[in-house]
């Protein structure tokens, strides 16, 4: 009868499986283990950057808010600049105005000093005081125009006593400009048409170099700190318009 069971080389090949499995099972735990280490460092390094993420984050937010500080007080400072302008220029306005209204009573003080060069007697009016002379010879509107005229002045011309008296219709100016000209220019028109021998004339400090060309062309006189030119022009222009 064959004996049962196992036999002494069966034995020895089933334990050798047995091993062989218990080493197989034995290194993929231990590389289990290595691969399960890994990925917690790995998760930590994870953790560590979102925590510097956040942080960067936080820190971009906060230079985003001073930025729109730093914004914020550029347009208030922006604001203030554009205010401190307007008032300068107003205060320059006020001020360029003080000083015409200055050489206004200075020429009409002093007209004789200036003009008694070219002219005898000579007097200085303000528009109002010949009101009730003009109004009745002129248009409306260039009554009105006319009474805007800084000074009218009035004398004999001094080589010329032949002609009597002559007016001037003068635009005061610290610095007289080619707007000046074209005022006095167009104001004399208005007193010639009112039946006076008129001239243009301009008064300041000194005048740009436009105004002067223009000032010798349309027959201008032109009274720069005292001093009269284009004199012979203006008064040959006046007799013959």
């Amino acid at each position: 009868m064959q004996q049962s069971g196992l036999t002494a080389e069966m034995y020895r090949a089933v334990v050798a499986i047995v091993d062989d499995r218990m080493h197989a099972t034995s290194v993929t735990r231990q590389d289990y283990g290595r691969l399960e280490g890994r990925m917690e460092r790995v998760e930590a390094i994870l953790e560590r950057l979102a925590e510097a993420q956040a942080r960067t984050e936080e820190r971009l937010n906060r230079l985003e808010a001073a930025v729109e500080r730093l914004a914020e007080a550029q347009a208030r400072t922006e604001e203030q600049i554009q205010a401190l302008v307007q008032r300068m220029d107003k205060f320059e306005d006020t001020q360029s105005r003080m000083r015409g209204s200055l050489l206004e009573m200075t020429y009409q003080r002093r007209a004789g000093s200036y003009l008694g060069p070219v002219l005898r007697r000579v007097r200085a009016w303000v528009p109002f005081e010949l009101e009730e002379d003009l109004e009745p010879r002129l248009s409306q509107p260039d009554y009105l125009d006319l009474l805007r005229t800084d000074l009218l002045m009035r004398g004999q011309p001094r080589e010329r006593r032949d002609i009597g008296e002559v007016w001037l219709a003068v635009e005061v100016s610290a610095v007289v400009d080619r707007g000046d000209v074209e005022r006095a220019v167009r104001r004399a028109g208005h007193l010639r048409k009112a039946g006076y021998i008129a001239l243009p004339a301009v008064a300041g400090e000194q005048a740009t170099e436009g105004a002067e060309d223009m000032a010798q062309r349309e027959g201008a006189l032109m009274i720069l700190d005292g001093s009269v030119a284009f004199w012979e022009q203006a008064l040959s222009q006046a007799l013959a318009a």
